[in-house]
């Protein structure tokens, strides 16, 4: 057993004692160590494996917090991520990608930042991985940062508009009314970083294009931020299509996750091909994300590990 204590900050003690002590009991939950405050002291008790991953995590949160990011469970957890990865807190927690209002937009796992890095040194960028790990919210946040920065003249969001369950001959209305379900989850991200005017406005103009993927096929796309989205649900063809719609000026994000592919149980996913053809192309880059950078509900990344066990036992 291990009993040691150290004084912090006062901007630090007042965010680990904030509502109820909510970070520092997170603390003491995440490392298996008991916290204490005391004023400006912190007291930590317990084996010590445990005293040390609490003093790890709370000198990584007293950082963050001296420089202005608000300590939040969430915060918590991702420092708990990027110390088990071996990061240090500040280089993946201190990179906002893009900040509009109340919303703050930055990487919260090392493999996230390295995905941010990459976009931005890259010209194509592939981000592969389940649910939940940022790929397409994250590539978005650049696209507008890059827009806003003047590095790009427009942006280009789509995705491919495969029938789940319906065809769209039978669904109401013209032809962007019957693929909107499929663009839908874009415009929603579109609005958390932008005022409602200025998408409205940017639509009008063409700054910000929102179209299914098959509105890509005989253009030649310049000076652009281009993101691919739900690309396992392209195909070979599709896919090699909408790569070389590159044109001058331009950069590409495509993102997707092959275990949910709604082609045909005969067709190759596009994204899938890509990957394993692509892997060695200089300026193009490939990330892999896994269930310790899904940042949403816990729930979440227990459902995409339990998702994983059941695929491999069905294979073996």
């Amino acid at each position: 057993m291990s009993r040691i204590s150290f004084i912090v900050s006062d901007a630090v003690a007042r965010a680990l004692s904030a509502r109820g002590d909510e970070v520092l009991r997170a603390v003491s939950e995440t490392s298996g160590c008991k916290a204490y405050l005391r004023g400006d002291e912190v007291m930590l008790s317990g084996d010590d494996a445990a005293v040390a991953r609490a003093q790890a995590m709370l000198a990584e949160l007293a950082e963050l917090a001296d420089k202005g990011t608000p300590l939040e469970l969430q915060t918590v957890e991702a420092v708990a991520g990027v110390l088990a990865a071996n990061g240090h807190a500040q280089d993946v927690l201190g990179d906002v990608v893009w900040r509009h209002r109340t919303t703050t937009i930055k990487p919260r796992t090392v493999n996230q930042k390295l995905y941010v890095d990459t976009i931005r040194s890259h010209t194509m960028t592939f981000g592969v991985g389940p649910a939940g790990t940022g790929k397409t919210y994250l590539a978005m946040a650049l696209a507008v940062a890059a827009l806003d920065a003047r590095q790009v003249s427009r942006i280009i969001l789509t995705r491919p508009a495969v029938e789940a369950g319906e065809r769209l001959g039978f669904l109401p209305g013209d032809l962007m009314a019957k693929v909107d379900p499929y663009l839908r989850p874009l415009f929603d991200a579109l609005y958390d970083m932008m005022d409602g005017e200025q998408v409205t406005a940017h639509l009008e103009r063409g700054v910000v294009e929102v179209a299914p993927l098959a509105f890509m096929r005989g253009r030649t796309l310049n000076d652009a931020f281009i993101i691919l989205d739900e690309a396992q649900n392209t195909t070979k063809e599709q896919m090699r299509m909408f790569l070389t719609r590159l044109g001058m000026g331009s950069k590409v994000v495509v993102t997707g996750d092959p275990t949910q592919v709604d082609l045909p149980r005969d067709s190759l996913s596009g994204l899938v091909e890509a990957a394993r053809i692509l892997q060695n192309v200089p300026d193009i880059g490939i990330i892999h994300f896994d269930r310790n950078d899904v940042v949403r509900h816990k729930l979440v990344q227990r459902i995409v590990e339990a998702y994983r066990i059941s695929d491999e036992d069905t294979l073996q």
